[in-house]
């Protein structure tokens, strides 16, 4: 079955796919430009799933997935690619969703990001947040990131991952790649360790939850550069989530806290381009100027949608103004943007 399994991956990788689902009763399914393509495969029986994990996954994570009914790991095919792969049960059986890691770690600018990505990383302390839901290429934008300082700055950069999705190579800097479940047990124990392991920067692949958001705060405010993802829409939830998950007496301090670390906050989404070949990103950037911190610091969240709409100067602009610049450069169809932009924009 494991040489059946490599063919799948090999052919999605062939097919761009940038996802592949095993689930029981259909054939192999791979999404391609975010759509869902059932492949002209026999259907996946239960023993097929079930051989499969038991051939790529070690004992000990087999006896884990039993404890745990789910299992994140990555895993390679020589001269291909590497692969992130969530295995979890569905009524009783084993499913598997795989997401494909490209073999080259794409630049900023292959990638279409603002130019002020290779300005905000620049910072040699604070708080850079990446937002967006699932699949919008949250962590290729800092594997983007990483890279371009990896390429033009000697810093030690320590990142934690769930699972490790790029390999980085040492270049200018020092990049040491750790593993949730394998070289840390959690976010959270990862970067309270990684304090004493003398950072310039600090990846954190997502902040999940209180002890990791305020480890994260702490590291930002003590001369580390901060990194992080959040499964948040635009800048001003994202602020609100940060602020939010501290219980309330301590939510004033942490506003002004973030008002002073906080560098900047890139909210992106990918969407199909007008000839279906690929996805570009669309992204909102807010940058933590003077008037921004005034705004998180007095409680005028509503106000920063002003500010982002009015200081392109300064490198920023919302998630709307974006979407109606690649409309304008025929880069993806009305349509397509319409869902993410307010009711009444043409």
């Amino acid at each position: 079955m494991r040489r059946k399994f490599d063919k799948w991956l090999i052919a999605a990788f062939h097919s761009k796919a940038s996802d592949v689902h095993l689930t029981i009763g259909k054939a192999p399914i791979f999404r391609v430009n975010g759509n869902l393509i059932e492949q002209d495969m026999a259907k996946i029986e239960p023993s097929d799933t079930k051989h499969i994990v038991k051939e790529i996954i070690s004992t000990e994570l087999w006896e884990k997935l039993g404890e745990n009914r789910e299992l994140d790991f990555s895993y390679g095919i020589a001269g291909v690619s590497r692969f992130r792969i969530n295995i979890f049960y569905q009524r009783g059986e084993l499913s598997l969703a795989i997401r494909i890691i490209p073999t080259e770690i794409p630049t900023i600018e292959s990638l279409h990001l603002p130019k002020i990505t290779k300005e905000i990383v620049q910072h040699t302390q604070g708080l850079v947040l990446i937002t967006g839901p699932t699949g919008s290429g949250k962590s290729t934008t800092l594997a983007s990131m990483i890279n371009y300082m990896n390429q033009t700055m000697q810093k030690h950069i320590i990142t934690l991952e769930d699972p490790i999705e790029y390999m980085h190579a040492h270049k200018q800097s020092v990049i040491d790649q750790r593993e949730i479940g394998f070289d840390t047990n959690s976010f959270a124990n990862g970067l309270r360790a990684s304090l004493r392991q003398d950072p310039d920067v600090i990846l954190v692949g997502e902040m999940r939850d209180l002890a990791t958001i305020a480890t994260a705060v702490t590291a930002a405010e003590t001369g580390h550069l901060v990194l992080a993802t959040l499964h948040t829409s635009d800048a001003v939830s994202t602020i609100e989530r940060i602020i939010d998950v501290f219980p309330a007496e301590q939510q004033a301090q942490i506003r002004i806290q973030l008002s002073t670390i906080l560098k900047a906050v890139i909210s992106q989404r990918l969407l199909i381009t007008n000839d279906n070949f690929e996805r570009r990103v669309a992204t909102e950037v807010l940058v933590n100027t003077s008037a921004v911190k005034n705004l998180i610091r007095n409680e005028k969240l509503h106000q920063i949608q002003n500010v982002l709409q009015t200081s392109k100067d300064q490198g920023m602009h919302s998630m709307e103004m974006d979407l109606k610049r690649l409309i304008q450069e025929d880069v993806i169809k009305f349509e397509t943007a319409a869902p993410f932009m307010q009711e009444g924009s043409s």
